[in-house]
């Protein structure tokens, strides 16, 4: 998703939230233009579990619901 740089640290400060209270976490990337989360549970080897759709699906809701959304513009 194409969002401003500040945005998406917010973005991603909402979702360290949400992986705190659940003990399972993503990778973040931080770009000048976007942010990836990438999930996986490193203990099983890098494989999907469970617990990764779950967090996949809390972030897909913190996602669409951002302000980081709105945010969305070319980078001047």
């Amino acid at each position: 998703m194409p969002v401003r740089y500040h945005a998406g640290v917010a973005l991603i400060v909402h979702v360290a939230d949400v992986s705190r209270l659940t003990s399972h976490h993503a990778d973040i990337n931080l770009s000048f233009d976007g942010v990836r989360f990438t999930i996986t549970t490193h203990d099983a080897g890098g494989r999907l579990t469970v617990a990764d759709f779950e967090l996949a699906e809390r972030v897909d809701v913190i996602v669409s619901g951002h302000p980081a959304a709105w945010d969305v513009g070319p980078i001047s």
